[in-house]
């Protein structure tokens, strides 16, 4: 194994427990008791496994259900819509042939994650929304047409909505105000600008900050953090992905969060147990768990 594949050493542990608010272990080496009892190590207690497609998000609803510390999230990913309407077989992971596609298709998948997320360890509807990086003009129709769907979802079980925004920051904040957001939701991966982050601010909504906030290149998200208000930050991994600095392209893993939350600290101008205690807040509430 390089060292580029080579999992980062552990952090120091933090004097307050956190959750990791959004990863993906499912995509990750190792089992989940592995990767829980490592994480726990350094103070990251809690986890919220995030779906993406109908299998993703039934295995996340399995493991919350065996996990007292795993809290699950279900969803159709913004860009598992479009596969699904125009019948693409390769789906957003490994999900093997599918039917052909079409609007049934998508409902028949829809109501899957209507299924799973009436289910009482399953506390989130996500990641939903727009993604116009991946997904071009032809696909939009589909995304918006989901993230709709999934609006509503949340809202009638009273669960939190988990949002995936990229490159699409004015529509998915209009989507929102047109259907009403459920009373919690949360910018996974929050990735706007300080002004966008007045916004969700104002209306209410959780801004969570990964690894890539440590990112050279990220001053305009560090500028976010900066503004958005103590009590609607959160912290989370999108492990495998956004490995924070200095460990940038090595596999991620909830147990890293502690270098993203001192990360947090500094931009915020408080110390690490100010800023631990205040993510670990607003996750329980977030996720009423």
């Amino acid at each position: 194994m390089s060292a580029k594949d080579a999992p980062p050493p552990l952090p120091e542990p933090l004097p307050v427990a956190v959750a990791d608010s959004h990863t993906h272990l499912d995509m990750q080496s190792g089992t989940v008791d592995e990767a829980l009892t490592k994480a726990a190590l350094v103070g990251v207690e809690t986890v919220v496994q995030v779906g993406c497609d109908i299998k993703g998000s039934q295995w996340a609803a399995e493991t919350a259900a065996a996990y007292a510390n795993v809290h699950a999230a279900v969803a159709l990913h913004p860009n598992e819509a479009p596969r699904i309407v125009h019948g693409d077989p390769d789906g957003w992971s490994r999900q093997g042939a599918r039917e052909a596609g079409g609007d049934a298709a998508l409902d028949d998948a829809l109501a899957e994650i209507d299924r799973l997320a009436a289910l009482d360890h399953v506390k989130a509807v996500g990641e939903t929304g727009l993604d116009y990086f991946r997904t071009g003009p032809e696909g939009k129709d589909a995304q918006e047409r989901s993230f709709r769907a999934h609006i509503e979802i949340a809202k009638r079980h009273g669960k939190a909505l988990v949002i995936h925004d990229r490159d699409a920051h004015d529509d998915v904040l209009r989507v929102l105000a047109e259907e009403g957001a459920p009373e919690r939701t949360v910018f996974h991966c929050y990735s706007g600008d300080a002004g966008m982050a007045r916004v969700c601010a104002e209306r209410g909504y959780y801004m969570s900050f990964a690894g890539n906030v440590t990112f050279k290149n990220a001053q305009p998200l560090r500028d976010a953090l900066a503004v958005a208000p103590l009590d609607l930050v959160l912290v989370e991994t999108d492990a495998p992905f956004l490995t924070p600095a200095p460990y940038r392209g090595r596999p991620n893993a909830p147990y890293l969060i502690p270098v993203t939350v001192r990360a947090m600290a500094a931009v915020k101008g408080i110390g690490e147990e100010a800023l631990a205690t205040a993510v670990a807040v607003n996750t329980a509430r977030a996720f009423d768990y």
